[in-house]
């Protein structure tokens, strides 16, 4: 596990420094206490859905590997790396390949993409259709913020309730990320006329929001925005479960991704539709919403040895 979260810290960061504006501070390597959170929370996938964890070996050692897991209808790739150098080799294909066979017998499939054209395109190669993802960031302008009627504090006894939401959204619960994601900040729980929903934020992360319905999703936002402390309050960069995207439009549900990626991917069993929202409310941040993908067309090069393992 150390060598896989190594693999990962490296790749990511590598992907950082190359994609990171000018205008944004510098990415850093994962800090101790949040490699520590990463390797805790791909244990659960190795204790939860162990057919869905993969590693690619060389003469090296690990090559690469993948996770994913399945929530009752829906499949989602968790995360999955590739040592630095070996990008562009079929590694990582073949990887996602076996770890979309977790998922054979679910009719949605979700992931969240890198701005890496290389990345990109290699969704795209699997099936997956690509859509533009707003990540938001800047501090929280408490003039303009509103009263949230309807939201109150969540707890475990409020999980069957979310996982109703998202079954409704998505296609499957959370299951058993709940516990994980308890761990990266509060739950929030709104019901109010107009539908159902739930949150979960820290004070300076929004690292999951899901609802029934636009006003409901709205009135969660709100209340998250109220209790972000006094830096900056932006989505989650990592850390955060793999919630994906969704079968359908969700009238309003919007979610925050590991590492702010920018594109989202979904495939379906019988439908290829989906609809992304913003993650934040930028009228609170002041700072206006914006969108970035990638996409590529030319053909990766010749696989390398390498063997693709449970």
């Amino acid at each position: 596990m150390p060598v896989a979260e190594q693999i990962s810290d490296r790749a990511f960061h590598e992907l950082d420094l190359r994609t990171t504006p000018r205008d944004q501070p510098e990415p850093e390597p994962r800090s101790p206490e949040h490699s520590a959170r990463w390797i805790a929370r791909t244990l659960r996938f190795l204790e939860h859905d162990p057919g869905g964890c993969w590693v690619a070996e060389d003469a090296d050692g690990v090559a690469g590997f993948a996770t994913s897991l399945v929530r009752e209808r829906v499949w989602c790739l968790a995360t999955y790396a590739v040592r630095p150098g070996l990008q562009g080799r079929g590694v990582g294909a073949r990887l996602l390949e076996a770890a979309e066979s977790h998922g054979d017998d679910c009719e949605t499939g979700m992931l969240a993409a890198s701005t890496d054209p290389r990345a990109v395109r290699r969704y795209w190669r699997a099936g997956f259709t690509l859509h533009p993802q707003v990540q938001l960031q800047g501090r929280v302008d408490r003039s303009r913020l509103r009263g949230a009627d309807g939201v109150r504090a969540g707890g475990p006894d409020d999980r069957e309730l979310a996982d109703e939401v998202a079954r409704r959204l998505r296609g499957g619960g959370h299951g058993p990320d709940h516990e994980s994601l308890a761990g990266l900040g509060r739950m929030l729980v709104a019901e109010d006329r107009t539908g159902l929903g739930f949150a979960y934020a820290d004070d300076a992360r929004l690292h999951l929001l899901a609802a029934t319905h636009p006003v409901t999703a709205q009135a969660l936002l709100w209340e998250c925005l109220a209790g972000a402390g006094a830096g900056v309050h932006r989505p989650a960069r990592d850390g955060g479960e793999p919630v994906g995207g969704r079968r359908r439009a969700d009238r309003g549900g919007s979610r925050c991704d590991p590492r702010a990626t920018s594109a989202c991917a979904e495939w379906t069993r019988r439908r290829r539709t989906f609809t992304t929202v913003p993650c934040c409310d930028h009228a609170a941040t002041g700072h206006p919403p914006s969108v970035t993908a990638g996409c590529a067309a030319n053909r990766c090069p010749g696989r390398p040895r390498n063997r693709i393992q449970p």
